[in-house]
């Protein structure tokens, strides 16, 4: 991408933008404990999101499948989904708390950033809460991603730390956004949506724009690195959205359903559907190309 075709985004002032997302954040949190009725039933003939989002939607394993092991899948796999983003707002938090350490807690910044982790804390609980409620298990992550997101934490630097964030978040943004006006999904489901979604808002202002401020300031070597790490990152990520013991609860062979899955052209679309705001703001920074942009499409991100 040519200096002529690309865009600069438009950064505001680092704490004015803080001062006002912090204000935001007084009118308008949440505590999912009262606000969620954690005690309603879940009703097993609704669906937890649209089916046409479920990985194994439109292939022989779909036609297979009953109505009743359908609305299931769609449970289980909302669940699945919950429990990458515990693990990554886990890290996220891990990075947040280094970031504020190396920087001045009296400025509105910092203080938005301890605000964020407030906010990322309630959201772990109100996820693994649904992960409960919805049947699923919290399964720890498969090692290697377990082991490659102890290591992301440790050595993220500014632009790795927002860039990551934006990719996750806007990821499940895009499924909740969806979910939150759809009376055919579970209460439980568009609750849960409706609060993420109105706290997120926030933290993607926050972390579009502090990436683009401090990737303007790194060098070509170093870019070429975060870019790197970054497409490992979402490969990961992506890659790990439906852990394959969902499939094996409803009584396929976890191995078969997950080969279909990685191969279904329905998923593939789905998943480049959900990224494709990130995709498109880090497009802009030149944030995706080289090796990393291998990564980005096998994780089927990119079409």
């Amino acid at each position: 991408m040519t200096a002529e075709t690309t865009e600069k985004p438009n950064i505001t002032d680092r704490e004015d933008i803080a001062k006002r997302l912090l204000r935001s954040s007084a009118k308008a949190s949440f505590d999912p404990l009262v606000e969620i009725d954690w005690d309603a039933p879940v009703d097993p003939d609704m669906w937890a999101i649209r089916p046409e989002r479920l990985s194994l939607y439109g292939t022989y394993l779909w036609d297979q499948l009953s109505e009743e092991q359908r609305k299931e899948l769609s449970r289980l796999e909302v669940a699945s989904i919950a429990n990458i983003g515990i693990w990554f707002e886990t890290i996220l938090m891990q990075m947040l708390v280094r970031h504020a350490y190396h920087n001045d807690p009296s400025t509105n910044h910092i203080q938005y950033a301890y605000t964020e982790i407030a906010d990322e804390c309630r959201h772990t609980v109100m996820f693994a809460k649904m992960v409960e409620k919805l049947g699923g298990k919290t399964h720890r992550i498969e090692p290697v991603a377990f082991t490659l997101g102890r290591i992301f934490k440790a050595i993220a630097h500014g632009p790795l730390i927002f860039a990551g964030a934006l990719f996750v978040e806007e990821v499940l943004d895009q499924f909740q956004r969806e979910a939150v006006p759809d009376e055919e999904i579970l209460p439980l489901v568009r609750s849960v949506s409706r609060i993420h979604v109105v706290e997120e808002a926030r933290h993607m202002r926050y972390a579009r724009e502090e990436f683009a401020r401090d990737w303007a300031t790194r060098g070509r070597l170093n870019k070429a690195y975060s870019k790197l790490v970054l497409g490992l990152v979402t490969y990961y990520s992506a890659t790990r959205l439906i852990n394959p013991k969902v499939y094996e609860q409803i009584g396929l062979d976890p191995k078969e359903a997950s080969r279909v899955a990685r191969k279904n052209p329905h998923w593939i679309e789905t998943k480049t559907w959900a990224a494709r705001k990130v995709v498109a703001t880090l497009s802009t920074a030149d944030a995706i190309s080289g090796l990393s942009k291998y990564f980005w499409k096998k994780a089927g991100l990119l079409g």
